[in-house]
């Protein structure tokens, strides 16, 4: 299992200007991208047993963090 946190401008690499101009300038973007990071934040703690969770909650997060990626990337698309 990977511990590595999974950042935004990990995930797209090619889009970091994209990315910051969107976080600045389109405030559901913000919202979207502040929401992954909390997720991801989270996933990173129960992975690394900082914070212990059930294997339930971590794969419901995986998937919300998945489901936040999705509509990122259909907005770096847009």
């Amino acid at each position: 299992m990977s511990h590595v946190p999974h950042e935004l401008h990990e995930e797209f690499p090619d889009a970091r200007e994209r990315l910051h101009a969107l976080k600045i300038g389109n405030a559901r973007f913000a919202n979207l991208a502040e929401r992954y990071h909390e997720v991801n934040r989270a996933i990173h703690r129960g992975e690394s047993e900082v914070e212990p969770m059930s294997d339930d909650t971590l794969e419901q997060m995986k998937k919300q963090r998945l489901t936040l990626k999705d509509e990122i990337a259909g907005m770096l698309g847009a």
